[in-house]
């Protein structure tokens, strides 16, 4: 099919990022389908305390050399790290738990048995387990679709004079470009044809101390929020005031997005 006019001068995306545990490291596919709630296959798990709440990247890095690969239709989670390790098992739900998203809201799940909760629990210092959650796109924060400009992040290297700032630090699910410096805070309510699914914008993101954190190893290496804050000040969020950066969307209409798609606004 010929590109359009408006596909041609388009804004396009330029990686996808997943993961089918939360806080583990990142997956960069060529493809995602799109469905009403999310990526499918993303954030299908998540990490709890003995309490029940979320264990995030925010409070810990202990993960985030690990890369997950989850098989929906044998039920099969494969597990690596980068010196070569691997744990292969197929997912056992195991006694009901409601996760405590954030203090925002309780999710229902349930713990995985074998030996995952043994894995993430020493790599971490404390007892955790591992929860396969009930509902697809209940590991999202606030909404499961997220949109950042690269041309966002370099203005905010550059104005925190520190060079580069890697974009992973960020956990998008879309990252744009072929746009100016948070241009992306000015679609809000509208309309965008990405791939073959269309979505909706929404509001900003805010954003919290996991953002400081070096996504390869974990560490926190870079006063990220404050770098943002300096130079945007507090902005009016869903979640109430906040220091953000890119913004939410939600899905209307479900289908495959790929890297290189453009993203037209049909508004």
């Amino acid at each position: 099919m010929a590109s359009t006019d408006r596909e041609d001068h388009a804004p396009r995306v330029t990686r996808l990022s997943v993961t089918p545990i939360k806080g583990f490291a990142l997956q960069h596919p060529d493809e995602v389908r799109l469905e009403r709630s999310g990526a499918v296959g993303d954030r299908d798990f998540v990490v709890v305390d003995d309490r029940g709440r979320l264990v995030s990247i925010t409070k810990t890095g202990a993960w985030v050399d690990l890369t997950a690969r989850y098989d929906r239709g044998s039920g099969r989670l494969d597990v690596r790290d980068r010196d070569g390790g691997r744990w292969d098992a197929t997912v056992v739900p195991g006694d009901p738990v409601g996760v405590d998203m954030f203090g925002l809201r309780t999710t229902p799940g349930h713990v995985v048995e074998g030996p995952w909760s043994a894995l993430l629990s020493e790599r971490a210092g404390k007892d955790v387990r591992l929860v396969l959650l009930d509902r697809a796109g209940d590991g999202s924060d606030v909404h499961p679709v997220t949109v950042l400009g690269e041309a966002t992040v370099t203005h905010l290297a550059e104005r925190a004079g520190v060079g580069t700032v890697d974009p992973r630090r960020f956990r998008m699910l879309l990252a744009v470009s072929g746009t100016p410096a948070h241009a992306e805070d000015g679609w809000a309510g509208r309309t965008v044809r990405v791939g073959r699914a269309l979505i909706e914008v929404g509001g900003p993101v805010p954003r919290c101390a996991g953002v400081t954190r070096h996504p390869d190893e974990g560490g926190r290496d870079l006063p990220v929020v404050r770098m943002i804050k300096a130079y945007r000040g507090m902005q009016e969020t869903e979640l109430g005031p906040g220091v953000a950066l890119g913004v939410y969307a939600r899905v209307l209409e479900p289908g495959a997005v790929r890297v290189g798609d453009a993203l037209v606004f049909e508004d």
